[in-house]
């Protein structure tokens, strides 16, 4: 008996649905892991975002930031002592505007994979395996501070590695571990609430002890909407500046 075009059709959508995940080198149960992760800070509606727009302190200084979840993109404000400063990362390269109006354009490859990695774990990119190019792999379940996690690593192409902690009971993101420098460096994230049908950790610190790590970030507001992508790009000099004056042949 032949399947209903209708179930034929289905079972061809699970397929490509499933695929980017393999292709982009998840191991099945870092897969499963991060299925639930998604599921329980809001599941479908990760797919919605066209853009994060986020406002608060780190460190004592208020900053800005705007990211892209469709294809990389990270913009940064701060309001520092000195006066506002600008870094930006458009998917190819960073650049910076310091708050005395230095503007730098950054290519150094280490300087550019800090960025990638920065904008891929920052949009939580590892909900995206069709999107961003990434590996992942299940490392087992371990325990901190009397709770009991699940760990995932997850290594983005042309970016640093992170040890993801998802909480067994939650299954949210509890702790973040970067075990790439000479000392680990861990993140704990708490907080969480809702915005509309997505749950995100407003509070991210530093554990003591783990090194030179950032201080702690407050977001204060955070809403989804599309974003400029010109946003990520060093602003080009105005054309009134760069024409060349005129003058009269005659």
């Amino acid at each position: 008996m032949s399947k209903p075009p209708f179930a034929f059709g289905l079972a061809v959508a699970c397929l490509v649905v499933a695929a980017p995940a393999q292709a982009q080198g998840y191991s099945r149960t870092a897969q499963r892991v991060l299925a639930q992760a998604r599921a329980a800070a809001g599941g479908a509606g990760w797919n919605t975002l066209r853009g994060w727009h986020e406002v608060g302190v780190q460190g004592g200084v208020r900053y800005e930031a705007w990211l892209d979840p469709v294809r990389y993109g990270l913009r940064i404000e701060t309001r520092e002592p000195a006066g506002p400063a600008v870094r930006g990362f458009n998917g190819g390269g960073e650049w910076r505007i310091s708050a005395a109006g230095a503007v730098t354009g950054v290519d150094v490859s280490k300087t550019i994979n800090q960025a990638r990695t920065e904008a891929f774990y920052r949009v939580h990119g590892y909900f995206y395996p069709g999107r961003f190019d990434a590996r992942g792999d299940y490392v087992g379940v371990r325990k901190f501070q009397g709770q009991a996690f699940d760990v995932v690593t997850v290594k983005p192409w042309g970016a640093a590695p992170r040890e993801l902690w998802f909480d067994r009971r939650t299954h949210l993101l509890g702790r973040m571990v970067d075990r790439s420098g000479d000392r680990p460096l861990a993140w704990d994230f708490s907080d969480y609430r809702h915005v509309g049908a997505i749950r995100v950790a407003f509070r991210i610190s530093a554990e003591p002890g783990a090194g030179p790590t950032p201080d702690e970030r407050v977001i204060e507001t955070l809403e989804f909407a599309p974003v400029n992508r010109d946003l990520f790009s060093l602003p080009r000099p105005a054309a009134a500046a760069t024409a060349a004056p005129h003058t009269d042949a005659r």
